[in-house]
Formats: C-alpha cells, sequence, structure tokens
C-alpha cells in the first residue's frame, strides 16, 4: 500500500473510535494489504490520538492464548499503543456505552517496567530483572471493524483492538509469585464465568513480554521504565453492555473490578 492510502486508513479508523462507527474489514476491500502495512495504518490512527492530546503509557500484546485465537480466527499475536485516556483503575465505572461500539473484557496480568526492555535477544530473566511489579487487570477490547469479522491484518491496523482498560490495586513482585501456573478466575454479575491460568498466554505471560520486546526491537522500539505492558488474556472474551459488573482474582496477585455503565 502506498504511503497516502496508509493515512486514508489510519484516519478512517480513527474517525470510526472517535464517532462509535464500525467499519468494513481492510482485508476486504484492500487484498494485498500486508502485516507491515497495517502496523504503519496503526501508527497512524496512533499519531491523531497523540495529535489530539494523548498520551503514550505502555504496550499490549494481542491474541495470545488458544482461546481467543479461536474465538477470533487469528492465529498470531500482535501489539498495540496504550495511552493515557484508556486506563481506569479497579472498582471504577467504565462508560463503556459513551466510548466504545462492541466491547469485549478480558482477564490478564499487567507487568510495570522499571527498566527499559530492547530486543532482540531479550529472555524471561530480562523481563522478571526490568519488571518493578504485576498487577490484576481487566482489558476491554473493541474493534472498529464491522462485526469483529477481522484477519490478523484488520486488527493491526486498528491498534490491536484497544479499547480501555483496568488496574487492580495490589501490585506484586514478580518474583514472588509463579505467572506460568497462578490461575485466575472471572466473574460476571456474581456468576463464574471463565477460569485460566498464566500458561495460557504462550505458556507464561513472561513470554509474551519477551516476544513483545523482541518483535518490537527489530524496529528499534523498545519497551520503556514505567510503561505499562499488558500481556494478553489467559481466558476468552467475555461481550459486555452497560450494567454488567465484572471481577477477576488471580492466584497471588489479587483481583480487580469493574462496572460498565
Amino acid at each position: 500500500m502506498d504511503k497516502k492510502l496508509i493515512t486514508a486508513c489510519g484516519d478512517e479508523l480513527y474517525e470510526a473510535m472517535v464517532n462509535r462507527k464500525t467499519v468494513a474489514p481492510l482485508t476486504d476491500r484492500y487484498s494485498d494489504i500486508t502485516i507491515d502495512d497495517s502496523y504503519h495504518i496503526s501508527l497512524r490512527m496512533l499519531d491523531r490520538r497523540v495529535e489530539a492530546g494523548a498520551k503514550i503509557i505502555g504496550k499490549k500484546i494481542g491474541v495470545t492464548s488458544k482461546a481467543v485465537m479461536n474465538m477470533l480466527n487469528v492465529h498470531q499475536p500482535d501489539f498495540g499503543y496504550l495511552t493515557d485516556d484508556m486506563v481506569y483503575a479497579s472498582g471504577t465505572e467504565v462508560p463503556i456505552s459513551e466510548q466504545l461500539i462492541q466491547p469485549r473484557a478480558e482477564g490478564e496480568i499487567a507487568f510495570i517496567l522499571k527498566r527499559d526492555l530492547c530486543g532482540p535477544g531479550v529472555t524471561n530473566a530480562d523481563v522478571i530483572r526490568a519488571t518493578e511489579c504485576v498487577l490484576p487487570c481487566f482489558e476491554i477490547v473493541d474493534s472498529r471493524v464491522h462485526d469483529w469479522k477481522i484477519k490478523i491484518q484488520d486488527t493491526v491496523a486498528d491498534n490491536a483492538s484497544c479499547g480501555l482498560f483496568v488496574l487492580g490495586d495490589s501490585a506484586v513482585d514478580p518474583r514472588k509469585v509463579d505467572l506460568t501456573t497462578c490461575g485466575m478466575v472471572v466473574e460476571k454479575n456474581g456468576a463464574i464465568l471463565s477460569t485460566g491460568a498464566g500458561a495460557a498466554a504462550l505458556g507464561s505471560p513472561v513470554n509474551c513480554v519477551a516476544w513483545l520486546a523482541n518483535t518490537l526491537g527489530e524496529f528499534g522500539i523498545s519497551l520503556k521504565a514505567g510503561e505499562v505492558i499488558l500481556s494478553g488474556s489467559l481466558v476468552p472474551l467475555e461481550p459486555v453492555v452497560a450494567g454488567d459488573f465484572m471481577r477477576v482474582d488471580i492466584g497471588g496477585i489479587g483481583s480487580a473490578s469493574v462496572r460498565f455503565v
């Protein structure tokens, strides 16, 4: 795709986000679109957010678990950028009816970095050394693509289907919890909805962060000290509407809750 078309697609997705309207899949309209094209489109969309006043505070890894891969029929991870207007504290009301289009919630483990990570060559040990703490997290993903009819190029272009996210109150040293075997329980409106474990995300959330650092390192981009890194869902995505209440508990880490309005 030429630069003009990449810019137009990025602008289209940004306007869809702002106006809460969906667009037809890019892969239906541009048969030759590549993943590389899609990342350039996502950067244009990000530029528009930053121009409007948002600040980049981290990055996310998406499509890491088999449950999510099978649900979306997307079979490789992707990444997107987090901005300061996406984040909410645990226990607060999250205005999905005002900000999102077709939201789905997922339980994750968030990493807060205390030093930079820049690949290639980043190991799991490097990730642990660079991590200040881990927290329970809800990511509320959203797609600007109609009916979530996405291929990998569509979700990449759409900033990895970023929506909003909620960080729990408990911050735990990653050396004090087994991030592979830790169990997750997600409740919705008082009933257990799903369960998972750290191993659901590429074998370990630490693997996910290492993958991201090494993938971005190929483009000269590093994970920065102070950034929030969302490591990927451990459970299936759950559609949510205003009025829903959800809670996630992660063994050895803690809990986070959210009420959608």
